[in-house]
């Protein structure tokens, strides 16, 4: 797998970490936890859009473009980032933030995340939720080229075959680590959204030959639609490598029994989560993927789904800059000085 064919910037502070667990478990009771610190990637706080976005603005710089338009959710960790490395790059960035989770809470609205892109620089545009996002990044898209600017559109959560080209590389680079270490990684699990984290590590587990299976606690998607998802965009991520199809369905693992009452809704697990990690391991997760796919692993672990020799990885894929936007779900005391 030769990535360097590709077009791709070198801003990410790789590799990441990857450093046991041990107070989370001696917590749980086993399995050897082990977690790969994605949120640490820099960029305007880290998270694991950012591997993605190395290879998706190499192509907008050799492409020409002057404008990036992205989309996500309110609280998008991903249009943080993005706008983020066009601001390095001296690019303009529209964002489109869906309204997913419908709220009036200003905390959700104008604190967490989207404070950040307004303080990074973006021009932001709010649409409704159930808007067809792609539809409208290339309607703008097609107004901007109109008026002389040359746009490249990302794709919600940086999820294409260019995108999913930066976690084939999470994955050869966690299996150095794991050969580095002597360490036999039974499952490597973390939270699936727009599938293009998963997608790119199966392909990249897969085509390597490391017999690391890749587990994605969902967010959003039912189970069906999630491993559709998955496997499809798998596939296109060995096909642009010149692989073929070389994923099956098998090698799509996916549980989305932790999504709750939807996408960016907290649940009690995911709130466990939260306070579970950050007191045991001083490490914080955020409440729309990285805590829903950590309460996924806590629910498995004590459901006995792992053995207490086995060694299991948790994929930190970043995102904490939203618990300022979830300061009401937390009983966090008034003090007056």
């Amino acid at each position: 797998m030769k990535l360097s064919r590709f077009p791709r910037l070198h801003f990410a502070h790789l590799p990441t970490p990857l450093e046991p667990m041990p107070r989370l478990t001696e917590a749980l009771g086993g399995p050897q936890l082990w977690i790969k610190r994605d949120d640490c990637t820099g960029l305007a706080g880290g998270g694991n859009k950012t591997r993605k976005l190395e290879f998706l603005m190499g192509q907008a710089v050799a492409e020409g473009a002057d404008t990036i338009i992205t989309q996500g959710a309110t609280q998008s960790n991903h249009a943080r980032q993005t706008v983020a490395i066009a601001a390095k790059l001296g690019l303009r960035c529209e964002l489109l933030l869906e309204d997913r989770v419908g709220t009036d809470q200003e905390d959700y609205n104008y604190n967490g995340n989207v404070l950040l892109d307004h303080i990074l620089g973006a021009s932001l545009h709010y649409v409704s939720a159930g808007t067809d996002m792609n539809a409208a990044m290339e309607a703008m898209a097609a107004e901007l080229d109109r008026k002389g600017q040359r746009c490249f559109v990302i794709p919600g959560g940086g999820s294409n075959a260019t995108g999913a080209l930066g976690y084939v590389n999470a994955a050869l680079e966690l299996a150095q680590q794991a050969n580095d270490q002597s360490l036999v990684i039974d499952c490597l699990v973390h939270a699936t959204g727009s599938a293009g984290t998963q997608a790119g590590l199966v392909a990249g587990m897969v085509g390597a030959r490391t017999g690391i299976p890749v587990l994605g606690i969902g967010v959003r998607a039912p189970d069906k639609v999630q491993h559709a998802n998955v496997l499809k965009l798998a596939n296109a991520t060995t096909s642009h490598l010149g692989l073929g199809d070389l994923v099956s369905a098998d090698d799509v693992l996916v549980n989305c029994a932790y999504v709750g009452q939807g996408y960016g809704i907290s649940t009690e697990a995911s709130l466990e989560a939260i306070d579970l990690l950050a007191k045991t391991e001083g490490i914080l997760l955020d409440p729309v993927y990285s805590a829903k796919g950590m309460a996924g692993l806590i629910d498995l672990i004590r459901r006995g789904e792992f053995s207490a020799d086995q060694n299991i990885v948790f994929l930190h894929t970043g995102g904490s800059q939203a618990l300022f936007a979830y300061r009401t779900e937390f009983n966090v005391p008034h003090y007056r000085l």
